[in-house]
């Protein structure tokens, strides 16, 4: 059984069908979900789908490309969601210097903060990083004593190695399964399977034979079959251990989530 570890089940793309697209996932193997939140205003919405429908476990954070909405109140907000609510995992938080308009000095700000307090709260961080490997890796150092996993990582082989060091895991999904993916590809080939997670990003981020259209977490099995072989092993082992490397880091493997019928309007 597989556990998507960072999917947007939550997003507007999946509101006119999300309970046919959780029967899908289920079906494929894909029985958990990591949801990690990109605005304080997706927080309830996110709680409710995962107190609703079993096997889908949140996590609160502020994301970078999302800078407009945040206001420096929700990081107080963001306190009192963790204390109340006990997420699994901050995130998804992190730093993006790709897209324009994005002020840096404030992304850190945001980041630095959510870093701060999934120390204090002892909580693994769910960590964006688009063109910004080399300064999240600075900032995870700045603040230390972290764990947790940069997301679709983007960088090199000596950037994965100093994250392992630094006790973060490196999430791999659709991008893995493009031909021209090359340096991608050598990574994950060669790399110690114990630091490794599956995702899928849905809706975003399709594997190689379902560009262009949305994704979702039923497609996870597609990224497991390249990286078994691109690696030469079982697609079952790979499973296996990327399985056990999520529940170890977000702590799945000591909780269950049942549903709940009294909350409403979250389909």
């Amino acid at each position: 059984m597989l556990v998507d570890s960072h999917s947007h089940f939550d997003a507007a793309e999946f509101d006119e069908d999300r309970i046919a697209a959780l029967e899908r996932a289920r079906a494929a193997g894909v029985s958990r979900q990591v949801l990690p939140a990109v605005t304080a205003a997706s927080w309830p919405k996110l709680r409710g789908l995962c107190l609703q429908h079993a096997g889908l476990f949140p996590a609160y954070g502020l994301h970078p490309m999302y800078l407009s909405d945040h206001r420096p109140q929700h990081l107080e907000d963001l306190r009192q969601w963790i204390e109340r609510e006990r997420p699994f995992a901050i995130g998804e938080c992190g730093l993006d210097f790709y897209v324009e308009g994005l002020d840096a000095d404030t992304q850190h700000r945001y980041f630095d903060e959510q870093l701060a307090l999934a120390r204090e709260f002892d909580l693994p961080v769910i960590v964006h990083a688009r063109r910004a490997v080399e300064a999240v890796i600075v900032a995870i150092k700045r603040i230390g004593q972290l764990r947790g996993v940069v997301h679709s990582f983007p960088g090199s082989e000596e950037q994965a190695r100093q994250l392992w060091k630094l006790d973060f895991m490196i999430g791999l999904g659709g991008p893995v399964t493009y031909e021209r993916a090359n340096r991608l590809r050598r990574l994950v080939a060669a790399m110690p399977i114990e630091h490794l997670l599956l995702e899928t990003d849905s809706p975003d981020q399709p594997d190689a034979s379902h560009r262009g259209l949305r994704n979702e977490p039923s497609r996870l099995p597609i990224v497991l079959q390249t990286i078994a072989g691109l690696r030469g092993e079982n697609e079952a082992d790979i499973a296996t251990a990327t399985t056990a490397n999520a529940e170890r880091l977000f702590g799945l493997s000591a909780c269950s989530q049942q549903t709940n019928p009294a909350i409403p309007g979250f389909l």
